[in-house]
């Protein structure tokens, strides 16, 4: 037996580098899988590739009457909702703070924060109504320490810490576990790409060669550390915080000769 079979799983931002990762990884341990977009074109082409297990749903996650229609479609479909991914996020181009526009701000919080808020608030009485589940919210080492440039996006990753410990609190009664991933450099085109606006990407300001684990991450690695911590291996965990950047966070790895 699979280790999801007969579990319907939402993912945010499901057609990107990591979000597409995790739906097709879900739907190959026998989920349904709800992918969760604004690009209906790709959403649609990857529902399609996957066949009768998978739905694609139009998710703004800004909006809650959007997320009211999705957690519908996942239930209308496949009858229950029993895993919830707050994987949609953006990035905010890089800048000082004097030289951050307050549109760029809100922007930010409204996405990745806001987003992640009503996901939790509208798939909350889903998740209760299928006698529980997991939520997992993925944010980032930036919420984990200061990064010069980007406070908007840090200040919302942040935020989705706090978020997440309180919804653990608030729902572990229903039997509904909620934790935080937070991923490093990981090699999609969030990283490799700028953000709107910007003329340099991540990448650019990072290189693995001081990392421990001397290469940038692969969407598979978050994917396989999100399998575990949605499935029942993971059952006793709930408001937990993982760290999945190769050592990013350690400092550089100095060698012998440079010690």
């Amino acid at each position: 037996m699979r280790r999801f079979d007969n579990q319907t799983v939402l993912v945010t931002g499901g057609t990107g580098g990591q979000g597409s990762s995790h739906v097709r990884a879900f739907h190959a341990e026998g989920a349904n899988v709800v992918i969760g977009d604004i690009d209906a074109e790709r959403g649609a082409a990857l529902a399609d590739e996957l066949g009768p297990r998978a739905r694609f749903t139009r998710l703004d996650v800004t909006d809650e009457s959007s997320w009211s229609a999705a957690v519908l479609a996942a239930e209308s479909a496949f009858g229950a909702l029993n895993v919830l991914v707050n994987n949609a996020g953006v990035q905010n181009p890089p800048a000082p703070i004097e030289n951050t526009d307050q549109a760029t701000w809100s922007r930010m919080l409204d996405i990745n924060l806001t987003g992640t808020f009503l996901g939790i608030k509208v798939a909350t009485p889903a998740l209760r109504r299928a006698t529980g589940g997991a939520i997992v919210n993925i944010a980032s080492t930036m919420a984990l320490g200061g990064t010069a440039h980007y406070a908007p996006y840090v200040a919302s990753k942040w935020a989705v810490r706090g978020l997440t410990q309180t919804a653990a609190l608030e729902l572990g009664r229903d039997r509904i576990r909620v934790n935080t991933i937070h991923p490093g450099v990981i090699a999609t085109s969030f990283i490799h790409e700028p953000a709107a606006g910007a003329t340099a990407a991540i990448a650019d300001f990072y290189s693995p060669e001081p990392f421990a684990i001397p290469r940038l991450g692969e969407p598979a690695d978050v994917t396989q550390l999100l399998l575990f911590l949605t499935s029942s291996d993971a059952s006793f965990i709930t408001g937990s915080e993982y760290v999945i950047d190769g050592g990013l966070l350690l400092g550089p790895a100095l060698q012998a000769e440079t010690a």
